[in-house]
């Protein structure tokens, strides 16, 4: 097992191979929504299919060797529920893995994304194994099946409506950022974006397509916009809310700058969290990617919380830049002409988490 796994899944599966559980000896497993980072090595390469909706996990483990899928494929013979933050968004995972398994089904958490509370409510509809505690997660395991499967059918998830304050509707899920209303940072900038935007634009880290909507809705000299996010659930949200014929969707890693764009504005939100870990360079890493795919008179438009120092790397990577009138929790800039000594080539990948901000 890697020592830099952030959460240590493969010690944990070790543990329950250790105490009893049994892989059956062919067929898939399906490993739903593993993180980059973590390591799988208990498990037969040649046989693990890794379903996860979000980019840059995907890109790793299919860097690795590993099939990669956005959805299940197939049936599995075994699989491994790997908890995310959102307990609606796990529930939904384990439903999924039950109603497609075979064998057994794995259930693993970190204690800080509330793999105790999960695994209490398993034991009221399975016969679940004994807990195994380590590395600050927990991990238990089920038979599956049809009839396991009939059991958490009211635990998946559909489509969700937010209501803005128009009466316009936006769908969402549970599990993408900002999933049970709007957020405010994100309104706060949709009330600045001015109507003279022209042009080629992106909203990087689009989630569901708030700001996108926003944007097209108010400027109409906006030629395209494209809407960049990692994670495959929120674009398909956002194929649903912003029907504008000049909206191009993406999914990618908005940290690392899509080559052959070259535009004349950006707008964002960028998340500042992994998981329940600050990182702040995340932010860091949408402002240098949107330096980097302006054209040389390009405007940034974004939004931060105001304890993000940002100013810096918008001082770093624009020739200038403004703080506009925010709100007490969050902070509006307007940044224009990207220094290309700051940009593309200097910008490290990262890979954010799910997309999740804390609101002030």
């Amino acid at each position: 097992m890697s020592h830099s796994d952030p959460a240590p899944r493969a010690l944990r599966l070790e543990l329950l191979l250790d105490a009893g559980l049994t892989l059956p000896d062919a067929g898939a497993i399906g490993v739903f929504h593993p993180r980059a980072g973590e390591s799988l090595t208990p498990l037969p390469r040649d046989r693990v299919q890794v379903i996860t909706p979000h980019a840059p996990d995907h890109a790793a483990f299919q860097a690795q060797g590993f099939s990669c899928t956005v959805a299940p494929q197939g049936r599995f013979s075994a699989a491994i529920v790997c908890l995310p933050r959102s307990r609606a968004e796990g529930r939904d995972l384990i439903a999924m893995a039950a109603r497609l398994t075979d064998g057994p089904v794995i259930i693993d958490g970190q204690k800080t994304d509330g793999a105790d509370a999960t695994l209490r409510e398993l034991k009221s509809r399975v016969r679940l194994s004994a807990t195994l505690a380590k590395g600050h997660g927990k991990a238990a395991w089920f038979p599956a099946g049809e009839a396991a499967g009939a059991k958490f059918e009211d635990w998946r998830v559909s489509p969700a409506q937010i209501i803005d304050d128009r009466g316009h509707a936006f769908q969402t899920l549970p599990g993408v950022f900002s999933s049970d209303g709007i957020d405010q940072a994100s309104a706060l900038l949709a009330r600045a974006l001015p109507a003279g935007l022209k042009g080629v634009g992106a909203d990087l880290g689009a989630g569901w397509g708030y700001l996108s909507w926003h944007m097209l809705k108010r400027a109409a000299g906006v030629s395209t916009l494209h809407l960049i996010d990692s994670d495959s659930r929120a674009l398909d949200s956002a194929r649903v809310n912003v029907t504008d014929p000049r909206a191009r969707f993406h999914w990618a890693d908005a940290t690392t700058p899509l080559p052959r764009l070259a535009l004349d504005f950006v707008i964002m939100n960028p998340p500042f969290h992994q998981g329940r870990d600050a990182r702040p360079q995340l932010g860091t890493a949408f402002i240098r990617a949107a330096a980097a795919m302006l054209r040389p008179s390009g405007q940034l438009w974004m939004v931060a919380n105001r304890h993000l120092p940002y100013e810096p790397t918008l001082a770093a990577c624009f020739r200038s830049h403004v703080e506009l009138p925010g709100l007490p929790g969050f902070k509006l800039f307007h940044a224009e002409g990207p220094l290309r000594t700051h940009t593309a080539a200097r910008t490290a990948p990262t890979h954010p988490a799910k997309r999740t901000r804390r609101r002030a």
